[in-house]
């Protein structure tokens, strides 16, 4: 069965390395659809993921006139995991506040399914008390982060910021889809010991033992 995967993509410089991802992960046979806020269309333009990710790309709250079904919504409800990469200190803040004010926020609020986030930002925006702060409330309701990495950062400094490299965060996706996966299939497994165990006891009951 195809896994759905929800891309964010944010106003950061490293968006380029987004469509690194769709592209590559669509080579794998994930259905990807991108939501883009309006900073990150600066650097790369919805076309881009469009040909991409061969999906309609989302870059507006605002639903269709034609057909009444909420995207951020109904996108949410369809996908089996969230990935947002590059996610700017911006995005971070509004999640770890409960702030839904565009496409990408209001998705990831109204989802119950995992969450990777790929920090990518200059390192004193990064350190920063209150992002840090912000990281630590996402982690603390099992939002995973995928770096930051150390490397040369948009000023042309070098320090910790830098998006994850590409292959990283494409095995943590896999990997989180496959543990995903697996834990749905214990669920399901618990659930029918519990019936099994509930039927021998029954039968016990009744034969008097």
């Amino acid at each position: 069965m195809t896994k759905n995967i929800i891309l964010g993509v944010t106003g950061s410089i490293a968006a380029f390395k987004a469509a690194l991802i769709v592209s590559k992960l669509k080579s794998q046979g994930y259905d990807i659809t991108v939501i883009m806020t309006k900073s990150s269309q600066n650097f790369v333009h919805p076309l881009t993921f469009r040909t991409l990710s061969q999906n309609k790309v989302v870059t507006d709250i605002f639903i269709d006139e034609s057909v009444y079904n909420p995207q951020h919504v109904s996108i949410a409800q369809n996908a089996d995991l969230v990935v947002i990469a590059p996610a700017t200190a911006n995005i971070i803040g509004k999640l770890a506040s409960g702030i839904a004010d565009d496409a990408l926020s209001s998705t990831v609020i109204a989802s119950n399914i995992p969450v990777l986030i790929a920090p990518a930002m200059e390192e004193n925006m990064y350190l920063n008390p209150i992002t840090q702060r912000n990281i630590r409330i996402l982690q603390e309701i099992g939002y995973k982060f995928i770096g930051p990495e150390e490397g040369r950062l948009a000023s042309g400094r070098v320090g910790v910021g830098r998006m994850a490299d590409v292959e990283l965060v494409i095995q943590s996706i896999i990997d989180e889809l496959e543990r995903d996966g697996s834990d749905a299939k214990n669920k399901t497994e618990d659930k029918k010991k519990k019936r099994l165990r509930g039927s021998a006891v029954t039968k016990l009951y009744e034969s008097g033992s």
